[in-house]
């Protein structure tokens, strides 16, 4: 798998959500990557920017998810970064949009860099994005 790593987060600093892959609950993460950015002071335009790429990502990833299947979302924070790992299982066949569709290029756009990875059933969608304002 394609990780994407700021500077290392400790135990502490990893956040594990798991929500029914349903279209209705990604308010929650939505919700969760807001507060964390918060935490991290990022501006306004960046929480907002790191909330759709968010929301992008799931809805890639639900697209390709198995029925009845679990999201679930690792948010790693460092003192100026928040790397956001989003992974479901997947029907057999499935695969992510290519990096040229538009669904990529907005995860491209609104964040430092974006990888995902298909394998064993699971597909992962990784978003990381470094805070652009100094404190």
């Amino acid at each position: 798998m394609t990780q994407l790593t700021g500077q290392p987060a400790t135990d502490d600093d990893v956040v594990h959500l798991t929500v029914p892959a349903d279209g209705g609950y990604l308010g929650v993460l939505r919700t969760a990557t807001a507060g964390l950015a918060a935490r991290l002071q990022f501006a306004l335009d960046e929480i907002e920017d790191l909330r759709i790429a968010v929301d992008e990502a799931c809805a890639m990833l639900l697209a390709i998810a198995t029925r009845d299947a679990e999201l679930e979302c690792r948010f790693s924070v460092t003192d100026d970064a928040l790397t956001v790992e989003v992974t479901v299982p997947t029907v057999r066949g499935a695969t992510l949009p290519g990096e040229s569709s538009f669904a990529w290029k907005v995860l491209t756009a609104l964040t430092t860099s974006a990888a995902a990875t298909a394998a064993d059933g699971r597909a992962t969608i990784s978003l990381l994005t470094r805070r652009s304002s100094a404190l």
